[in-house]
């Protein structure tokens, strides 16, 4: 049953590939890159590796760079193939370089970590990322939770590499994260996070189901003594050498080349650090005087920092309940797929749901994200929303939250590329900031449109959630590229959005630890906006928005290059 389960998986890595040459390296990098990645096999449907962990060593970390190298090389010798064969080509090759280029000139492996980012998220997720289905699926989980302990060593390993050359995670994110291990071996095992797993209904006979509790209850001890070690080597090791206030950018670290490295993944264009800090500075600017007219209208002032100040401090603009800021994503959510049939084409099968961000991350991370909806259809998409501390969450921007990390954002675009037709594997799953994110952002705007937002005081959270990602190309970049402390980047986001003050510092500690992601929102959202425009102004009524809609996401998550060739041959096509 695998190996036919296998076979079915491995065909679909090289779909709609004519050149058999490059349908080989298609079909080798898929099943290498599953092989490495187990876990996120395992979400994707692919079980050959149900029982293994990712193999966070040294050792395999050179053998996959060298692997990737290898079919990098290959795929970048074939020539004279088809419009279709040539673009996936180009594609992987650009995807595998991205990848090793940052790898070799980050090193990120090796001292980066984050509240996002840990030992015990990687522990905690296991039971979200491998779904329980079977009997099969428990004890192969069981199977993963005994393996944990030598992965969490070998992450305290990895960040020794780093200390010794002088690599090591800013002094904020260090403390977060022992603060976040000591609250989980604070917990009672059947209350922590880890122990998720054993008060989840699984579909599973009661006496399995009994051995299944067993076997975790087993595993769990020597999973909590890891962390404790993982713990108190950050706290003995790395915490005295952490970067303080003013060396939190990558320029305090000896990586020169990495955040140029990071622009290009990210953003997929060449610009550089000054011109994407301009560019936010220039948003900015529009942004803000788009807010001041809606904020004569609500608050009788048409100063930002006034503004700013009254959706802060307003207690009527801030939930009071858990509940409550659920259902308001949940109705928000409902609304908008009620809608979108009026400008897609293309739907996704896949359902979204909401859910609360998990208790051991919430008081970490950001307000919410998404989750993948599972490529065979058992799972939904999980919009996740934070409702840690309810009366801190500002009710003016739920909608607008909703409407990018579901409908018509992450999960309409993500869903459908994942149920792409006659796509290679890699295309139908990557994730390019610039695109997804930037359609997401795109999806904000698209919803005004489409009257989504209840009021002035929604689309205010609109302006605010513009304004939030065009101060990310000012922060990112001053960070990472001007020497910024913290104190500086948080005082810019005061100034210049009404974010909360606890999102503030998430989304700093964010920016500090993943270098470059923040760039790609507003660059995306931009150049779709851009394309639109000339759509729009060179087709006049032969204009069709479901069907613009439909040749951005037909392809998958593509670079701008590829989309800006995509909607010029639409537009040829309509003319």
């Amino acid at each position: 049953m695998l190996a036919l389960a296998a076979l079915a998986l491995a065909s679909e890595a090289s779909l709609g590939v004519h050149d058999p040459l490059l349908a080989a390296v298609l079909e080798e990098h898929w099943t290498a890159q599953m092989y490495v990645s187990p876990v996120w096999a395992t979400q994707l449907g692919d079980h050959r590796y149900d029982t293994r962990l990712d193999d966070n060593s040294e050792a395999a970390r050179k053998r996959w760079q060298d692997k990737r190298q290898g079919y990098a090389d290959r795929a970048r010798k074939l020539t004279g193939l088809a419009p279709g064969d040539a673009l996936t080509r180009d594609l992987l090759v650009a995807k595998l370089d991205d990848e090793l280029r940052v790898e070799r000139e980050c090193r990120f492996a090796e001292w980066s970590f984050s509240a996002r980012s840990n030992a015990l998220v990687y522990a905690a997720d296991l039971g979200r990322a491998h779904a329980v289905k079977t009997v099969d699926d428990a004890g192969n989980l069981v199977a993963r939770y005994q393996k944990l302990p030598g992965w969490i060593d070998t992450e305290v390993r990895n960040l020794r590499l780093g200390l010794d050359d002088g690599l090591v995670a800013n002094r904020a994110s260090v403390e977060k994260v022992i603060a976040m291990v000591d609250e989980e071996l604070a917990a009672a095992e059947s209350d922590s996070a880890l122990g998720a797993p054993l008060r989840e209904a699984y579909p599973i006979p009661g006496d399995k189901l009994g051995a299944f509790h067993a076997g975790l209850r087993q595993a769990l001890p020597p999973v909590r003594a890891a962390l404790q070690r993982y713990r108190d080597f950050l706290h003995a090791e790395i915490l005295p050498r952490a970067r303080g206030d003013g060396l939190e950018g990558l320029a305090a670290l000896p990586l020169e080349g990495c955040y140029a490295t990071r622009v290009r993944q990210e953003t997929t264009t060449e610009l550089a650090p000054d011109t994407l800090h301009q560019k936010g500075l220039d948003e900015l600017e529009r942004i803000h005087a788009e807010m001041a007219p809606v904020g004569d209208k609500l608050f009788g002032t048409t100063r930002k920092s006034e503004i700013f100040s009254r959706l802060r401090s307003d207690p009527a603009l801030h939930f009071d309940t858990r509940e409550a800021v659920e259902q308001k994503a949940r109705e928000a959510l409902a609304r908008a797929q009620a809608a979108v049939p009026r400008v897609f084409g293309t739907l996704p099968k896949a359902e979204c749901v909401v859910k609360p961000i998990p208790d051991h991350e919430a008081p970490y991370t950001t307000i919410a994200y998404y989750w993948q909806a599972a490529p065979d259809g058992s799972e939904p998409g999980i919009y996740y929303v934070n409702t840690w501390e309810p009366t801190t969450r500002t009710r003016f921007d739920a909608e607008v939250l909703a409407f990018h990390e579901a409908v018509p954002g992450h999960h309409l675009q993500i869903a459908i590329a994942r149920e792409l037709q006659g796509v290679p594997s890699f295309r139908r799953f990557d994730e390019l900031t610039v695109f997804i994110e930037g359609w997401a952002l795109y999806s904000e705007r698209l919803s005004d449109e489409l009257g989504l937002y209840s009021g002035d005081l929604d689309r205010m959270g609109m302006l605010g959630f513009d304004a939030w990602r065009a101060s990310r190309l000012v922060v990112d970049t001053g960070i990472h590229a001007m020497g910024w402390s913290r104190g500086e980047a948080e005082d810019f986001l005061r100034e210049n959005t009404p974010l909360a003050e606890n999102n503030i510092v998430n989304e700093v500690d964010r920016y500090i630890t993943w270098p470059g992601q923040a760039l790609g929102y507003k660059l995306g959202q931009l150049e779709i906006r851009r394309l639109r425009a000339e759509a729009e102004a060179a087709l006049g009524s032969r204009f069709d928005l479901a069907g613009f809609h439909d040749t951005v996401l037909g392809a998958g998550a593509v670079p701008m290059a590829v989309l800006e060739t995509r909607v010029n041959a639409w537009i040829t096509s309509r003319e």
